[in-house]
């Protein structure tokens, strides 16, 4: 019987490297775009993550390397050094038969390791924006020999303030390579870009009927804000978790929340953008080999991580878009096993779950809280479950001397067992059961919400901020009623006579306080300083990474204006 990977016209070296891996049938992504990208044509193709579009750009890449070729030739951008390592991880295994060159290069890594590569000569680089062009100014990485460049999770670079160093690269290119084009969304951002440096390009919109998989069980919970916590431990109590992945919004979210979970006895660590690649590394090897079982993280430390037995998802924090949400809830219930993702939401985020199930398509069933009862039944059903194992492996020698001792001294067996079982439930007392408050909502809290569930502001068209945003920042009344009354106005110190673009401001922003990059609202850049509106959510976060922020290699202080 034929390969269905033959008959899309590949070299039988890359079918071998496919079939090595697992793959018997093409995705749909794979069998519209492989033909047209091995025909030379440039591509945008719309799809997920986990419809296999990393196979669907880098079997052509590799089949179109010229052998024994000391320049670069393939060139894939991605938005972190998760992705990068990930495609570059991808590209090296499906060229194994060909021994192809794949090089990652991303920031945090030295320069001199990559540098050192890049002159033995590599074949195909994936790497973050940044650091390419860091690269390519100090005149170590030459593109001038690319013949195939591709852009991966377009919008998501777009979100990070990349769109500008993206622009810079492709110029360096030369334009008669071919250009692929990856992304969930399809703003017109990436419509312009696509427009000035792709050459009549074909589109492939690979769309899910139902964008979650059905292998997961989905549920939500109505809880107070200040009530999380005492939530996400309840159902720790009585979930049966074998690994567990929590998003929080916020890198400082991660590491608290972390602490406060192996405080309550849940050991716990946080993945964020604070660790550096090594200890990224080790955490990581820690989750996957089974020696911690609860991960915290955010959407950005997150990318990346392949992991296919995650029991449960919790959203800790309710992501802003729905196409994040699909994101976090497709890392369970993969590799046809079956899932299991919690969210914890709260009166105010209503509206928001309700637009998420309008994107996904499927109504996420409301449950009710563990009580104190229900726990206090587990931890009882737990403990006999360990003494019946015990019981059943008849290896309590000892144990039963110090019980033959006991009866003995004149006390009764049935009032030895349940003395031992209290002391064994001791350790119970050490973890309290925290109180969840009754959710109240008013009329007024639910009328409220409804106007920003149908107002325009905050919301987004395309990927792109709607009514005021970055774009409109000659359109400044100077005046307080001209913001949103959720954001607050930050400062920096550097303006227009520094060379300050909104990209730059929307790009350090981000990165360094890690919020998505779409929140951040109106930016008003004067000669000297820039105003900028950050959701106030994010705003103690964005100020904690005060001395961290750089412009063009100039650093510049932000502070509350």
């Amino acid at each position: 019987m034929t390969n269905p990977f033959l008959q899309l016209n590949l070299h039988p070296q890359l079918v071998q490297a496919v079939t090595d891996r697992g793959y018997e049938t093409p995705t749909p992504i794979q069998s519209a775009v492989i033909p047209l990208m091995l025909d030379g044509q440039d591509v945008i193709g719309q799809a997920q993550t986990g419809t296999g579009k990393t196979a669907a750009f880098a079997l052509p890449l590799l089949q179109t390397l010229t052998p024994d070729h000391r320049h670069v030739q393939g060139l894939v951008l991605a938005p972190t050094r998760e992705l990068a390592l990930q495609v570059a991880d991808a590209i090296t295994a499906y060229g194994r038969h060909q021994d192809v060159r794949v090089l990652a290069v991303y920031g945090g890594q030295p320069y001199g390791i990559q540098i050192r590569q890049l002159k033995r000569g590599v074949d195909i680089v994936v790497g973050t924006p940044g650091r390419l062009l860091d690269l390519i100014r100090q005149n170590v990485l030459k593109l001038n020999a690319v013949q195939s460049v591709v852009l991966d999770e377009a919008d998501e670079m777009l979100s990070m303030g990349f769109i500008e160093d993206i622009e810079t690269i492709l110029a360096e290119i030369p334009t008669s390579r071919q250009t692929a084009l990856f992304s969930a969304t399809v703003p017109p951002a990436i419509r312009r870009l696509a427009e000035r440096f792709m050459d009549n390009p074909e589109t492939v919109s690979i769309e899910r009927k139902q964008r979650t998989v059905a292998a997961i069980e989905q549920r939500y919970y109505l809880v107070n804000e200040s009530d999380k916590l005492a939530a996400l431990t309840r159902l720790f109590e009585v979930e049966d978790i074998t690994s567990a992945l929590i998003f929080a919004r916020t890198r400082i979210g991660t590491g608290t929340l972390a602490n406060e979970l192996s405080v309550r006895g849940f050991p716990a660590e946080a993945l964020n953008g604070d660790l550096s690649q090594d200890a990224r590394e080790r955490v990581l090897n820690r989750f996957q080999t089974g020696k911690i079982k609860v991960l915290v993280a955010t959407d950005i430390a997150a990318r990346g991580l392949d992991i296919d037995d995650i029991s449960h998802v919790f959203n800790f924090d309710l992501p802003q878009f729905p196409e994040v949400f699909v994101h976090r809830v497709g890392r369970t219930g993969r590799a046809g096993r079956t899932g299991i993702a919690i969210t914890l939401v709260t009166p105010k985020e209503q509206w928001r779950l309700r637009k998420i199930e309008s994107y996904t398509r499927q109504q996420i069933t409301r449950a009710t809280l563990p009580s104190v009862e229900d726990i206090e039944t587990r931890r009882r059903e737990q403990l006999l479950g360990r003494i019946t194992v015990w019981l059943n492996r008849g290896r309590c020698g000892k144990e039963r001397e110090m019980v033959a001792q006991l009866a003995q001294a004149g006390y009764d067996p049935m009032e030895i067992a349940a003395a031992a079982l209290k002391l064994a439930q001791s350790e119970d007392k050490q973890r309290p059961i925290a109180p969840v408050r009754e959710v109240r909502m008013t009329r007024s809290s639910n009328r409220r919400d409804d106007r920003r569930n149908n107002s325009s502001r905050g919301t987004r068209r395309n990927g792109q901020p709607s009514g005021r945003s970055f774009r409109d920042k000659g359109r400044d009344k100077g005046r307080d009623k001209d913001r949103d009354k959720d954001m607050v106005r930050l400062t920096m110190n550097a303006g227009k006579t520094h060379g300050v673009r909104p990209n730059d401001v929307v790009g350090t922003i981000a990165y360094h306080a890690d919020i998505p990059g779409r929140t951040i609202g109106a930016i008003r850049i004067r000669d000297e300083h820039t105003l900028v509106d950050v959701p106030e959510q994010y705003v103690d976060q964005v100020l904690a990474k005060a001395d961290r922020y750089q412009i063009h290699r100039r650093s510049v202080n932000i502070e509350r204006a």
